[in-house]
């Protein structure tokens, strides 16, 4: 176990804390043992009637995957240990996705990435005035895995596209109006919210509601028929055509910012959320998303993403391919591609 995670148990509630502050709750190999273990452990528990899993403190819910380390993996132990991370982290997001005991996610904070994998499986999912919901692992040369795939393929119209190529940052109100949020609650109602919870496990729905306030009006409702339009089409290059023709300042900062991304995981992302939308199994999903991690992790894009970015922070990351139309149809079928049968990912 980690103390990285607290797992306590109150009266007849599982509650699970996020607890690594410093690095905004981003998480660790040994976190998601600790939270699996902690799971499996309640689903044999009659006494236990529901689950609970928030931060401890600080200002993010939980920022994503521990990066560095898989930066580290990719780079020096030909991705073995990164592969394992994934893994691992794609078991827990799989049990919380069919967990039978209900779970309440408080995204009070940033969640981003792998903090998202773990909120989305989750049958309650709250959203307040401080939630930053974003998958902008496109910028670093990955690709919105944690069953990134799975979720934003579902989304109305071509908004999980955007959200997948763009990497933007949702705000709790346009969570709860797309649907990646069950209710919106002040951030002040929270520790109510957990302590009637822990008092009646099996009224969360009506609690939740008693609690929740009409959120904001969310800013991408006014940007969705854009987003329809211009994100269109599973190819790439028709995405950038559509901005380009557009002359208007929405279109040029969305046409700067996907120049900022990797051309390679982009259309990663946007094979992955197709191929998602066709799947009625979580597991084949997160089975296909491992194997895309697989490869990423080892390909240029990912190291030299994580330096530009988060390690030299410099901004500059000089990808390979370095176009779209340098990534091939070839390239992106590899990605794809089924593992050995002894190296595919499997459910606990």
């Amino acid at each position: 176990m980690t103390d990285e995670v607290q797992i306590h148990t109150h009266g007849a509630a599982g509650h699970i804390s996020l607890n690594r502050p410093k690095a905004l709750h981003a998480l660790t190999l040994p976190m998601c043992h600790a939270m699996s273990a902690a799971l499996s452990k309640w689903a044999g528990d009659d006494d236990i009637k529901a689950v609970i899993l928030d931060h401890a403190e600080g200002r993010g819910f939980c920022a994503g995957g521990d990066i560095a380390f898989l930066r580290d993996s990719a780079l020096n132990d030909g991705g073995a240990s990164g592969r394992k991370f994934f893994h691992d982290e794609y078991q827990l997001n799989h049990q919380l996705f069919t967990y039978e005991k209900p779970t309440v996610a408080f995204m009070d904070g940033i969640t981003m990435g792998g903090g998202v994998g773990i909120a989305m499986p989750c049958q309650y999912r709250v959203a307040t005035e401080n939630t930053r919901f974003a998958m902008p692992e496109t910028g670093i040369g990955l690709f919105p895995d944690v069953g990134g795939g799975w979720y934003l393929s579902r989304l109305g119209g071509r908004t999980g596209q955007f959200l997948a190529l763009t990497g933007a940052r949702l705000d709790g109100a346009e969570c709860h109006f797309l649907g990646l949020a069950t209710h919106y609650l002040p951030a002040d109602k929270l520790t109510e919210a957990k302590a009637r919870i822990i008092d009646n496990p099996d009224r969360i729905a009506g609690i939740l509601s008693e609690l929740s306030i009409t959120p904001p009006e969310p800013r991408i409702e006014a940007n969705c028929d854009r987003i329809n339009r211009h994100f269109a089409s599973d190819r790439y290059e028709d995405i950038l055509a559509s901005l380009e023709a557009e002359d208007n300042e929405w279109a040029a900062k969305e046409l700067a910012t996907l120049g900022t991304k990797s051309p390679q995981t982009c259309k990663v992302a946007l094979r992955q959320l197709a191929t998602s939308a066709t799947l009625d199994d979580f597991a084949d999903n997160m089975a296909m998303e491992y194997r895309i991690a697989s490869r990423v992790l080892t390909r240029p894009d990912f190291a030299e993403g994580v330096r530009a970015v988060i390690t030299d922070k410099t901004n500059d990351p000089q990808w390979d391919p370095a176009t779209p139309e340098g990534v091939s149809d070839e390239l992106i079928d590899g990605i794809f591609a089924p593992l050995p049968d002894d190296e595919e990912w499997k459910p606990l």
